[in-house]
Order: structure tokens, then sequence, then C-alpha cells
């Protein structure tokens, strides 16, 4: 059995974390010392894992209460709910990036974003070689297997949205051909 100090060591969480935790009902430790120390199991370890997992996924302890009492369907559902919700934070933090860069009027900025833009992304097709027509090509494909991965990529590139519907109606027409 390992004390409080030791598991909050390992997983890189505070004693007090762990004290709300067992507060809470979230993680009640095995057992006791005799000097009345919280002691814990592996099997206390395998759950604060799973906890530890979900809250590294944003997951509120609330939810991760109940996540811990029931079946897959309902963890799996959850996960999915936070990964659509990152998205569109994600999405929209891209967005307020590109206003802040249009706003400054200096577009040498978007170097510095760690952010993929439509110019990188030509230029790194064209220095790997692709025609023109080779990129049409691939926009076709992708349209075709993932049109909403697809959507969402010329997003990301800070392509408007005009301009995603018009590659995505010539790349749909080219699925048809």
């Amino acid at each position: 059995m390992l004390t409080i100090g030791k598991v909050s060591r390992r997983f890189g969480l505070s004693r007090t974390a762990l004290i709300y935790y067992d507060k809470i009902g979230l993680l009640k430790p095995a057992g006791r010392s005799a000097a009345n120390y919280r002691l814990y199991t592996e099997k206390d370890l395998l759950k604060l894992e799973k906890i530890h997992q979900f809250r590294q996924a944003g997951i509120p302890l609330e939810q991760i209460t109940q996540l811990l009492h029931t079946d897959s369907p309902m963890t799996i559902s959850t996960l999915e709910l936070r990964l659509h919700q990152l998205n569109r934070e994600i999405d929209g933090l891209r967005e307020q990036q590109q206003v802040i860069v249009n706003l400054l009027q200096n577009h040498t900025l978007l170097s510095n974003t760690h952010n993929m833009t439509k110019a990188r992304w030509i230029g790194l097709l064209r220095s790997a070689g692709m025609s023109d027509e080779a990129m049409q090509q691939w926009h076709v494909a992708f349209e075709a297997g993932s049109p909403e991965i697809h959507e969402a990529f010329l997003q990301s590139l800070g392509i408007t949205p005009k301009e995603i519907e018009q590659i995505r109606a010539w790349a749909k027409k080219g699925i048809s051909r």
C-alpha cells in the first residue's frame, strides 16, 4: 500500500487534490495506517489512472464520478462530445488568430502561429513535386473519402468559407466523373 505522498508524487497531483477526491467520494483510499494516514492499493492506483486520464481530457470531476460508475457507451459518448467541444474551441481559436493577424495587417506573423496556411500548404505540395492537376486529384480523393474532415482541413488553412465551398463543389464534380 502506498501513502498519499507517494501517490501524489507518482501522479503529479497535490496531496490536497487527493484529499479532495476522497472528500467528494471520487477516490476513497482502501485503508488507513495506524497513524490514520490514507493508504492506497494497486486497485486504487488503477482507478486514479483513469481519473487522471479523464482530467487530462478536460472532463469535469462530476462527470468523471458518473463515468467511473457507468458502462462504456456513456464513456464513449462523453469522450466524443468532449472531442467535438475541443474541435469547436480549436476552430474558434484559429479564427481569432486569423483576425488578430488581419488586424495587425502583418501576414508574416502567421509564421509564428504553428498554423499551416494555404500558401504554406501549396508550397509544401509543390516542393514535393505535385502539379495543379495532382493537387486537384488530392482534393477529389479527400472529399470522396472524408468530406467533413476535408472541410475542417480547409478551414484550418484559413481559407474563406466561400472558397471552401468552391473547392468542395469542383471536388464533388471530380468524384462523379
